[in-house]
């Protein structure tokens, strides 16, 4: 949509559970794929053919990562963090101490704080026989809004079991939950997904006809991310067993 994403009027749990409900799957009203409206910063300027707005796969890409960038103006500087995120439906979820600048304007700037969240994944090294054309195969999203600190309880404590489990799936359950001291100590806000998107490039690298011939490997290297075997903590008290989550890594 070409404005941003509205302020939301309230912190409620309805509100919350009813955006939360729009995940994988999302089928519009005629049973096509539900997407996001493109908008005039949602469209790129090139390349547009790789970009990609529907709900499954935004809500993929995002699935697949964990770290993001959010970038705002502070000072009349831009200014871009990496931090952690976790996706519940429709909306994004970012936290940290409640003395970070972000935080605090997303609570006291009226109507949020203005952000650009952005996560991408590599997965492959795109070697072409010309120096120009080298590139990378990706997966992208961008989302432009206006973040909110979270202030329902129930609604913060949600989201910070769905930043855990973004993280490590069910490892929110296998933990002890944050007790009021810790809570006290730390600030969600949450951005809606609402003008978004996706792009995706994938496959060899584009030579150009007259290069076809020159003696330079082309090609594609894969990158994959790997875990290693985990490590106990050396005062892991003996007979806890490793977690089923951590088995199927």
């Amino acid at each position: 949509m070409p404005e941003p994403v509205s302020p939301a009027t309230s912190d409620t749990g309805p509100e919350f559970s009813a955006v939360a409900e729009t995940g994988a799957g999302a089928r519009a009203g005629d049973g096509s794929p539900a997407v996001y409206a493109p908008s005039e910063r949602t469209v790129p300027t090139r390349s547009a053919d790789r970009a990609a707005y529907d709900h499954d796969t935004v809500h993929s890409i995002l699935d697949a990562g964990y770290v993001c960038h959010l970038g705002f103006v502070r000072d009349g500087a831009p200014v871009v963090l990496p931090t952690l995120y976790g996706r519940v439906g429709s909306r994004l979820y970012l936290h940290g101490s409640t003395g970070s600048r972000p935080l605090r304007q997303a609570r006291w700037t009226d109507p949020g704080l203005a952000v650009c969240v952005t996560v991408t994944h590599v997965d492959g090294l795109v070697l072409a026989r010309s120096a120009f054309h080298h590139s990378l195969n990706y997966r992208s999203v961008v989302v432009h809004g206006i973040a909110h600190q979270v202030t329902d309880p129930e609604e913060k404590n949600a989201a910070l079991d769905a930043l855990v489990d973004q993280v490590l799936p069910g490892r929110a359950a296998d933990s002890r939950p944050g007790n009021a001291k810790e809570l006290a100590a730390t600030a969600v806000i949450r951005l809606d997904l609402t003008e978004v998107s996706a792009k995706i490039r994938t496959g060899g690298p584009n030579d150009e006809p007259e290069d076809l011939a020159l003696p330079h490997w082309s090609g594609v290297v894969p990158v994959t991310p790997t875990y290693g075997a985990p490590i106990p903590s050396d005062d892991l008290a003996p007979g806890i067993p490793l977690p089923a989550y951590l088995k199927n890594l």
